[in-house]
């Protein structure tokens, strides 16, 4: 069994160094092999294709789904639900909401929408953890954030009614998710929310193990289930909130790389779990990338995620696999 689980990491990680390699040669412009690395020196002519814009949406690709995969695993145990995923606590919503503000407010400027959808995704952790310190039935956590989500996404679409064409245009094109155009910066902040993160997760993976059996087990063998559950929102939080502020609200790999990576390791141990969980989505993010760059027309992050993720959804639902 241990051997299963080292063999499962270690496949999960040699693809997604593959599918980087192979995510690094997609684009508009033909490019080989070899002048890719020629690009990644400064001299080279290919330097603003491959500097520019490849390797920061690889980057860019590999560190949302390793995080939204990370978050999801830590959901699907605090709410033994598993259909639970970062979005699921409305932390998107907000961010959607932050985004169509700025949009509005400045008709259609770009620059502050980034900054704008991190205060909101921020704000909405921010209430969901003064919710999770009051309420201690885990279902009706999981309710509120629900509750959340639909007054966020309302008021967001109240808000469209009275936007102009071009900032109608602009939230759009942010809603529907993409690796592009976040350059280094948003790479530099993804990493170290995942850095962070996951720090948190592995702190918390023995109580995620605890917590599984159901709160009453947990608070009798001396675990905090209040504590459990306020480092698993704050980490998972922190990290949704820097990924949808950069690349729009980007949903199923955080439900479906979980339960894959469960699948194939045969363990729910979660010092297992949560690292084969960031490899499995961060290699999700970049097939789904490189899919979308290889179409006639490249289709956005959202969409094609969606395509990869709700087949395992579906298998999920269908009594395929038992969480």
């Amino acid at each position: 069994m241990e051997k299963r689980k080292a063999y499962t990491q270690a496949g999960a990680g040699l693809a997604v160094v593959l599918l980087a390699l192979c995510d690094m040669l997609c684009g508009g412009a033909a490019l080989s092999p070899g002048e890719v690395i020629s690009g990644l020196g400064q001299g080279s002519i290919y330097s603003d294709i491959v500097l520019g814009l490849r390797l920061p949406r690889m980057l860019t690709a590999m560190l949302a789904g390793a995080a939204l995969s990370l978050s999801g695993a830590q959901m699907q145990a605090i709410f033994r639900n598993p259909l639970a995923d970062p979005h699921i606590m409305g932390v998107s919503s907000g961010a959607g909401l932050g985004a169509a503000l700025c949009i509005i407010a400045t008709h259609g400027s770009a620059a502050p929408v980034v900054v704008s959808a991190f205060a909101g995704a921020i704000v909405s952790s921010l209430l969901i953890l003064s919710a999770s310190s009051r309420l201690r039935s885990t279902y009706t956590l999981l309710v509120f954030g629900v509750m959340l989500g639909f007054i966020f996404s309302a008021v967001t679409s109240t808000l469209e009614y009275t936007a102009n064409e071009e900032s109608l245009k602009l939230f759009y094109s942010w809603a529907a998710g993409t690796f592009t155009g976040s350059g280094y910066t948003g790479v530099t902040i993804c990493a170290a929310a995942l850095t962070i993160g996951f720090a948190l997760s592995m702190i918390n993976a023995k109580g995620l193990d605890i917590i599984l059996f159901g709160d009453d087990y947990a608070a009798l063998s001396g675990a905090s289930v209040r504590g459990i559950r306020t480092l698993c929102i704050l980490g998972s939080s922190l990290m949704t909130a820097a990924v949808t502020a950069f690349c729009g609200p980007l949903g199923f790999v955080g439900i479906a790389a979980p339960h894959i990576f469960r699948a194939i390791a045969g363990t729910s141990v979660h010092r297992n779990v949560l690292p084969g969980s960031l490899l499995t989505g961060a290699a999700l993010s970049l097939g789904a990338d490189i899919i979308s760059q290889n179409l006639p027309v490249p289709l956005p992050a959202g969409p094609m995620l969606a395509l990869l993720g709700i087949p395992v959804i579906l298998f999920i639902m269908l009594g395929g696999r038992k969480a």
